[in-house]
């Protein structure tokens, strides 16, 4: 049972990684547009992109915390009494990013636009790399079983931690070049495909120069997870790079299909071999899954609530990203 719910837990945070991924990154994009006139149009594009879905992404990752709360409440301690800074830092940002991106289209005066798309575009930065520092944590078995707290500071201020940040920062970005290329494909400008195609590009080879950079980084600090990563997840890492150098060729090429889906494909699995590396613990190698877990009936409570989730919220959700592909959907604010 309780590896059903972990399951569960961990396509979550797929989930979270691949859609609220792409909207942080595009807040990325965002930041190194330029000034007001030079980065106009890439601004444009970005929040025509993310305007009718980026707060409903932000559901992702209350499942996910719902989920660890309640199904293994005693990792959830620790995590939180562990790792606190890092997820008041990721929680502030969330709330200053949507603030800003929201208050920045509705004020007039250059300064005040210039004040909200600042606070939009560092939060988008610095949100992903505290969720990366915080699974690095995590990882290196920085964090105590026994719902414990370990060192608010070494927890996260660790090589490991700083390579999820870094990686985590830069696959966002990549992720979202690639969503964005499409979407101006979709407005019809072709000038702002190129504009964010070269993007992708950079990006898709700055995430391979850091991923073959964490190996050494991984070996030397995360042992377990790196055994995993080389063993029982092997075949998942494979697979994301395979897809992420198949959605390189096919940016490169100018494809007008395929690329955004390996590009998902890249982070998704990425993303799901940690948590294959790390099994069977929920904190490597202190607390595993299985001694973590609630009592079966709150674990059978649990798979029935996110069975009935599954059945009257997940089509909503489909419902929005099929209008928003389609551009059936209004503006934002109109």
């Amino acid at each position: 049972m309780s590896t059903a719910v972990a399951i569960v837990l961990m396509a979550g945070i797929v989930a979270y990684a691949v859609f609220a991924g792409a909207d942080f990154g595009a807040g990325f994009w965002d930041l190194v547009a330029g000034g007001a006139e030079r980065g106009a149009r890439p601004r444009a594009v970005i929040e025509h992109s993310i305007g009718p879905v980026w707060e409903a992404n932000h559901v992702w990752l209350i499942f996910v915390f719902a989920v660890l709360w309640t199904s293994f409440s005693q990792g959830y301690a620790s995590i939180t009494l562990t790792l606190f800074v890092p997820l008041a830092i990721a929680a502030l940002g969330i709330v200053l990013r949507g603030a800003g991106f929201a208050f920045r289209k509705s004020v007039d005066r250059l300064a005040y636009r210039r004040v909200f798309g600042a606070a939009f575009a560092l939060s988008s930065v610095i949100v992903p790399y505290a969720l990366g520092a915080i699974a690095g944590g995590i990882a290196s078995g920085r964090v105590p079983a026994g719902g414990r707290a370990g060192d608010p500071v070494s927890s996260w201020v660790n090589p490991t931690s700083v390579l999820g940040g870094v990686l985590a920062v830069a696959a966002v970005a990549y992720l979202a070049a690639a969503y964005l290329v499409w979407d101006a494909r979709r407005l019809g400008d072709a000038t702002m495909a190129a504009y964010f195609r070269r993007r992708a590009v950079a990006a898709a080879v700055a995430v391979a120069v850091i991923a073959a950079a964490g190996v050494f980084v991984l070996r030397a600090d995360a042992e377990y997870v790196f055994d995993g990563l080389t063993g029982r997840a092997l075949p998942l890492v494979i697979l994301s790079v395979a897809c992420g150098a198949g959605a390189l060729v096919l940016l490169v090429r100018d494809a007008a299909r395929g690329g955004r889906l390996l590009a998902v494909g890249a982070v998704a699995s990425i993303v799901a071999a940690w948590g294959v590396a790390q099994w069977p613990y929920l904190l490597p190698e202190s607390l595993k899954v299985s001694a973590a877990a609630a009592p079966d009936a709150t674990l059978i409570t649990v798979l029935v609530v996110v069975g009935l989730a599954a059945i009257v919220v997940v089509p909503g959700f489909i419902v929005l990203y099929v209008l928003d592909q389609r551009g059936l959907l209004p503006e934002e604010g109109s």
